[in-house]
C-alpha cells in the first residue's frame, strides 16, 4: 500500500509535462494543443484528488 503515495506524483509530473507540451504546441500555433491542455488539467486534478484520498485513508487508519 505504500506505493500509493508515491503514484501521486506520478500524476503531477504527467500534468507538467503535458501542461509544457500544450505551451509549446501553442507557442508554435498547432491546433492540437487543447488534447495537451486536457491531460494536463486532468493529470493536476488526479493529483489531487489522490492526495486527499490518501490522506481519508490514514486518518481512517489511524483512529482505533
Amino acid at each position: 500500500m505504500n506505493y500509493l503515495k508515491f503514484t501521486q506524483y506520478a500524476y503531477l509530473i504527467a500534468g507538467v509535462i503535458f501542461a509544457y507540451d500544450a505551451f509549446t504546441k501553442w507557442q508554435s500555433e498547432d491546433a492540437n494543443y487543447v488534447i495537451s491542455l486536457v491531460f494536463a488539467v486532468i493529470g493536476i486534478f488526479m493529483f489531487f484528488f489522490r492526495r486527499r484520498f490518501a490522506k481519508k485513508f490514514d486518518d481512517r487508519n489511524k483512529k482505533p
